[in-house]
């Protein structure tokens, strides 16, 4: 075995950053397609996958290298707008759109009795923006998401972002973390200064950066997207959930960020002018034991090219190789950095 030092506390620096990227697939900034599996949309029982959500893919599902992006689901905490389970009187409302709801207000409130106040007004409905867990990192950045609706007529006409960076210190904490108000406006910055966007509509939704959804209002967003109402009709198949897909396409427009916790430890590895002159390479004795390279006692060189990390029992749990080779005799000392990623 070479020779092992023990490092000591000022050997070893801890540091964390934040690496930010982009959500998207290919780090693919601005999502501008959407395409959802034919067979989800065109769904015909409300117990299949597409009654409760679609899932929306950054290339056609015919090509094999298709990855889910995100999945917009729509929800109601009477069970309208989407097919009861079944005909019983007594199971009367619960649907894929009750499922939903009952969902999402688990996950924020943490109970079945809250429901989504929008700033004082409380709908029956909502819509949701659900990232794909594998698509974000620790979470998604506060003050990038740019999301665009479309009007009926395909015209853009709603800019949709959080209010992190206009209002610092806006977020509520919430059993999924950080709570931010949807407003009208981009990257972070909102257009005015009233959150209540729409006049007995409440504001436009709430962004949870560290759990990857987006919840929306519908009674706020239809007084401003043209085309885009949810029908609320008992036990009927809306396809609520589809309307909001089909504006986020037409708009052709979403971006958020996501964001990365790195923590690193940094090995301050030191070879003074006295230590690892010499080597234990069993090519540099032959086979009675002398030495094949006589130069090697009065003035031996080495050649740094590994630094191994050995736990207490002398395992080794870590090899960190240099770029380049580091030669060392009794003239020389190295300072090595080794970096280790966690």
């Amino acid at each position: 075995m070479a020779n092992l030092i023990r490092y000591q506390d000022r050997d070893i620096v801890n540091d964390t950053q934040k690496v930010t990227t982009s959500t998207w697939t290919d780090n693919t900034n601005n999502l501008q397609v959407a395409h959802t599996s034919s067979t989800q949309a065109l769904f015909g029982t409300a117990t299949s996958s597409g009654a409760h959500y679609l899932e929306v893919f950054n290339k056609v599902t015919s090509d094999t290298t298709s990855v889910t992006q995100y999945a917009v689901a729509y929800g109601n905490r009477k069970g309208s707008g989407s097919l009861d389970f079944t005909n019983d009187t007594g199971a009367k409302g619960k649907s894929p759109s009750s499922n939903v709801y009952s969902q999402y207000r688990q996950l924020v409130f943490g109970d079945e009795a809250s429901n989504f106040s929008f700033n004082g007004f409380v709908p029956d409905d909502i819509y949701v923006i659900n990232i794909e867990r594998s698509r974000f990192k620790h979470n998604l950045k506060p003050g990038t998401l740019d999301l665009r609706l479309s009007g009926s007529s395909g015209m853009e006409v709603l800019h949709l972002t959080d209010d992190s960076v206009t209002l610092t210190g806006s977020s509520t904490s919430t059993n999924a973390g950080r709570q931010f108000n949807i407003v009208s406006g981009s990257l972070g910055t909102m257009l005015g200064t009233n959150l209540t966007q729409v006049a007995a509509s409440g504001s436009y939704g709430f962004f949870y950066p560290d759990s990857g959804f987006i919840i929306l209002n519908p009674s706020a967003l239809k007084q401003n997207v043209d085309g885009l109402t949810s029908t609320v009709t008992a036990n009927n198949d809306s396809k609520n959930h589809q309307k909001l897909y089909n504006h986020i396409s037409g708009g052709k427009h979403f971006i958020v960020d996501s964001q990365e916790k790195i923590s690193s430890q940094f090995y301050f590895t030191r070879a003074t002018n006295t230590e690892f002159n010499y080597t234990t390479n069993p090519s540099f004795i032959d086979n009675v034991g002398n030495l094949n390279f006589t130069s090697m006692i009065d003035n031996p060189t080495t050649f740094i090219t590994t630094i191994g990390l050995y736990n207490d029992s002398g395992d080794l749990v870590a090899v960190a190789k240099l770029s380049q080779p580091v030669a060392k005799d009794f003239t020389k000392e190295a300072l090595i950095r080794v970096k280790l990623d966690y």
